[in-house]
């Protein structure tokens, strides 16, 4: 999945093959799930994109032309734009064929006026990604939906991304750090891989609550931040240039032996937010600053019972009453056992016995057993006779 330094790649081939050039023709499948959920198509991307010239790029996906509308990609999950002279350009190895072009799974193709021209595709397998066209200015286009919704991004405003900033926004929520890390509205390009890293340079499990950090969790969460999304945009994504010890350099090797660190620390796998999260156990532990449960569902109960005493809340008066007519219904019962002794034993025994060797109505209705029962009995009947 792209994440911001997959982005940071994206972005610097585009301004090498596209920024300052001229696209002279756009082809465009008519994609209802990639252009129709983004809320317009294919002929109007192709409209809006043909014979424009693309003045700059920005890191979350914005292709800035020289007159409005701008498109605006979201790769989402699988979502890649590939240069047809430049294969090396993707993330991880190409898969393209050998002279096939355009490549598999493509929604726009787009080629520049200038000789020698070059051809740049969007391709999208999964069709998790979505183009739209934001009607603006382009120094306004942040501050328009979706961009408006997203949180700093930790590398180009690394001004807003602060330590005091971060502090804040941790203490508003109360979700496991790994969910708040992935959140798009607290802080933009921080994906799956990348937070793995931020919490392993911290030294914090995934799983952790943020109401639980002390200062000196999030001061080394703080440096985590911006230290691992900066290596990852300096080094456009390239694994073979991150350091040595990172996660990212190992967990990606899969098969039947246990993954560890050039050091010897095993790497394990657990899912939190709905996402495989990689984590050092000999690292990463679960801390509190008072050593206690901290879950969501104990916290709660907490703050309900705080709250009903705040205000005084007297128990549910039926609910009391219902609850110390059957403890005494229970007593008098017990106390009736006790009493009767062997002879009240015997009896109850007794009566159960009848009660199990009757002989069942069998073809009679409810009401009809009823009847029966109110019924006087034949010896009844001759004896107010006279018989």
């Amino acid at each position: 999945m792209p994440e911001i330094g997959e982005i940071a790649r994206l972005v610097h081939f585009i301004r090498k093959y596209l920024v300052g050039r001229t696209i002279a023709s756009v082809q465009a499948v008519d994609d209802v799930i990639i252009f129709g959920k983004a809320g317009t198509t294919g002929a109007q991307f192709k409209e809006a994109v043909e014979g424009k010239k693309v003045l700059d790029v920005g890191q979350q996906g914005k292709l800035l032309l020289s007159s409005p509308p701008h498109p605006l990609l979201h790769c989402s999950m699988t979502g890649w734009i590939e240069f047809k002279n430049d294969p090396t350009a993707f993330y991880k190895e190409s898969k393209r064929e050998d002279g096939v072009w355009p490549p598999k799974f493509w929604k726009f193709v787009m080629t520049t006026a200038e000789d020698p021209d070059c051809q740049a595709a969007y391709t999208d397998p999964r069709r998790l990604g979505r183009v739209r066209l934001i009607d603006c200015p382009a120094n306004q286009i942040r501050q328009m939906p979706p961009l408006s919704d997203n949180g700093p991004d930790p590398v180009i405003d690394k001004d807003i991304v602060t330590e005091k900033w971060l502090a804040q926004r941790i203490g508003s929520k109360k979700v496991p750090i790994k969910s708040f890390l992935l959140d798009q509205a607290n802080i933009s390009g921080v994906g799956n891989w990348v937070a793995d890293e931020i919490l392993f340079k911290a030294r914090i499990h995934p799983e952790q609550y943020t109401e639980s950090f002390g200062d000196q969790e999030l001061s080394r969460l703080h440096q985590a931040l911006i230290h691992v999304c900066t290596i990852a945009v300096e080094t456009l994504a390239d694994p073979e240039q991150f350091p040595e010890e990172w996660l990212k350099r190992t967990r990606m090797k899969k098969g039947g032996q246990p993954q560890t660190l050039p050091t010897g620390e095993e790497i394990k796998f657990l899912t939190v937010g709905g996402r495989t999260s990689a984590i050092v156990p000999a690292f990463q532990k679960k801390t509190w600053p008072d050593h206690q449960d901290h879950s969501p569902a104990r916290e709660g109960n907490i703050r309900a019972s705080e709250e009903a005493k705040a205000k005084g809340a007297a128990p549910d008066e039926k609910k009391r009453k219902r609850v110390e007519r059957l403890t005494q219904e229970t007593a008098d019962q017990e106390g009736e056992t006790n009493a009767s002794g062997v002879g009240g034993r015997k009896r109850a025994k007794a009566k159960d016995k009848k009660k199990a060797t009757a002989a069942p109505t069998v073809g009679k209705t409810s009401f009809q057993q009823e009847k029966a029962k109110r019924q006087p009995s034949r010896k009844a009947k001759e004896i107010r006779q006279g018989k």
